[in-house]
Formats: C-alpha cells, structure tokens, sequence
C-alpha cells in the first residue's frame, strides 16, 4: 500500500470522529507520522482497551467496567433520588459539580420524531422498573435544554408523576440549545441546586 494511500486511510477515519474535521485530522495525522512507534502504540493500546472493558452499566446505563458503574456500587450515594440524563457524557459534567450525590439513570438520547427516536428506542422501561422496585423519591430529568430535551422530559413527568414520585427539572441557567457537556461548572451546579418541579 503506498503512503499516500495509508496517510488517506487515517485520515478518512479521524475525520468520522465528532468534532474532528479536515484540518483537525490532518493535525493529528501529521503529529502521528513524526511520533514514535511507541507512542503510536501506547494509543492504538488505549483504544482497544477501552473498546473492549468499556460496556453499560446493568442497572444505569453509565460506562462501567463491571457489572454496575462505579456510582451504583457506591453506598455513600443517595439512594432516593435518580438523576435522568440523555447519554453517559452528561454524568461525567453532572459529577463534576461536586452538587449531587444521588444516583443516574442514562436513557441512551432523547426522543426525536424526526430521527424516528421515541421512548420505545430509549432505556425509558427500564427506568419505570427501577422506579417500581427502588425506594425513590425524587426524579430529576437532566436532558439537555433544547426541543428534543423538553419534549423528552415532559414525557417523563407525565408518565412517572402518576407513581407519586416527585419529578422536577434542571433550572434555568443553562442556555437553551446548548450541551450539558459544555456547561461550566457553577452554571451546572447552580442548575442542580435551583431545580424545579414539572
């Protein structure tokens, strides 16, 4: 295969990477080349490693290397209150707060009619299960503040406030149409401690 071939090859692949376009990939391509073997490798390592002792947790649906992520095993955690988020990056900016200590719940995206995503497509059964046999009290939905995010959390509250469980929704404060993911850290946190109920 000739170089031009192969240096194609990687960069075709970097660029399906999000957030990665042409002048990125080519950046991390050429720093690739004039690296050394071994620093190549140590990454290839990672991401097999990664790739292959990564999975969702059984109970929360948050990256785990066991059977249960590493909050659902803590017994420090707050048992009584489940916090709804859309994929397991939303936990990561959650915990980085240091303002809650309850327990996740990770749907796996939001409802989305125009991708064809309903609640069917979601871990949304699951949660109604774990809401059935876990001594809850409180749900918070964190799904991200846009049309999907909304049209998601409403259908949420409307099918667990008939179970008497309190649901209540971020603050606002974060921008509308924005990322939990790429939320700072105080914005986030003022929002977990401002919730309100829906």
């Amino acid at each position: 295969m000739s170089a031009d071939r192969s240096l194609q090859i990687l960069l075709d692949e970097l660029g399906r990477l999000p957030g990665i376009g042409p002048k990125s990939a080519q950046r991390i391509a050429y720093h690739l080349l004039e690296a050394d073997a071994e620093e190549a490798r140590r990454l290839a390592d990672a991401i097999l490693m990664v790739k292959s002792e990564v999975h969702f947790c059984s109970r929360c649906f948050n990256y785990a290397t066991g059977d249960e992520c590493a909050i659902c095993e803590d017994s420090s955690r707050d048992r009584g209150r489940i916090c709804v988020v859309g994929e397991p990056r939303d936990v990561s900016a959650i915990e980085r707060t240091g303002s809650y200590r309850g327990l996740y719940h990770v749907l796996g995206g939001v409802i989305s009619p125009m991708d064809k995503i309903g609640p069917e497509q979601l871990h949304v059964r699951e949660l109604l299960a774990r809401l059935g046999t876990e001594e809850v009290e409180e749900v918070i939905i964190a799904t991200n503040p846009n049309i999907e995010g909304e049209t998601t959390a409403s259908y949420l509250a409307r099918t667990i406030k008939p179970l008497g469980i309190t649901v209540t929704r971020l603050a606002s404060g974060l921008p509308v149409g924005g990322d939990l993911e790429y939320a700072d850290e105080l914005t986030l946190g003022r929002a977990i401690e401002a919730r309100r109920a829906l």
